[in-house]
């Protein structure tokens, strides 16, 4: 190794201290995350949500099994990991939902932020740190969340249908559940930063995850079907299903791909839109 190379492997004074810095962000954004009594409650929610509906949905599939029609059944049997993980997330990521919105918004209701952007005149890193924090909380609690409810799921499944973690693409679905979640937090972000009013933005987000995806099934022909495959939250959730039907368009991994370009450019835009307003 040359001397020229052995000096740039060195981090200067210049680089440690922008680590440092951004860690301190970091950290005062876990103070302002966990000193709020909502943000506990919300997480608690997600995990509660998740495996109580999860128990109760699953719990009424394996009551009326033998009353299902057998093309019902089958249904289940292709992919019973997403009936699952799906009974409960669908209405869990509503809570993250809210929550990903409250990080921003609550700062603009508060005035908050504006004591933040005077401590860093650089409004970028901040909202880095809000992003990294938030997607890594969600993730561990969703992770909780979705390793309890496929447990509980797949106990109450095991006389009609046996599911396993070790199963192909399982453990891949389950901790797909996490990653969808997490990212799910970051486009919340996003859209919280874009709007910066927490009822407009959380009507938005809201009705753009339960309300916008069952229309666009009303479009005519195939115009409807690659509408809805492509839209953010449709594509990500297809990383938490094991079994995919002979027509789908994306693969698990492509759809959280899409759904992270979504996240990406969203974000992009409420990065530039964060730097050219006023506070």
């Amino acid at each position: 190794m040359t001397a020229t190379t052995a000096q740039r492997a060195v981090p200067t004074s210049s680089d440690r201290s922008a680590i440092t810095r951004f860690g301190n962000l970091v950290g005062s954004e876990w103070t302002k995350l966990t000193s709020v009594r909502s943000t506990i409650w919300a997480l608690l929610l997600l995990v509660i949500l998740s495996v109580s509906f999860t128990g109760l949905l699953i719990g009424l599939i394996s009551g009326q099994w033998d009353t299902i029609t057998e093309q019902q059944r089958q249904v289940i049997r292709l992919d019973p990991v997403s009936q699952i993980l799906g009974a409960g997330f669908q209405f869990s990521q509503l809570a993250v939902c809210v929550l990903g919105v409250l990080v921003v918004t609550s700062e603009y209701t508060t005035g908050t932020i504006r004591a933040s952007m005077l401590a860093v005149p650089r409004r970028i890193p901040v909202l880095a740190a809000k992003v990294v924090l938030f997607a890594g909380v969600t993730f561990m609690v969703a992770e909780v969340a979705a390793f309890s409810s496929f447990f509980l799921g797949a106990a109450i499944l095991s006389p009609h249908i046996p599911v396993s973690l070790t199963a192909p693409g399982v453990l891949r679905a389950v901790i797909g559940a996490g990653l969808y979640i997490s990212m799910l937090g970051i486009f919340a972000i996003a859209v919280g930063t874009l709007i910066r009013h927490t009822a407009a933005a959380i009507t938005g987000i809201i009705g753009f995850v339960l309300v916008l995806a069952p229309l666009t099934l009303l479009l005519p022909g195939n115009l409807g079907k690659y509408v809805y495959a492509y839209l953010p939250t449709n594509a990500g959730q297809q990383l938490a299903t094991t079994g995919q039907a002979a027509d789908a368009l994306l693969s698990p991994w492509q759809g959280f791909g899409v759904f992270a370009l979504w996240t990406a450019a969203l974000l992009t835009l409420a990065a530039y839109l964060l730097q050219r307003r006023d506070v």
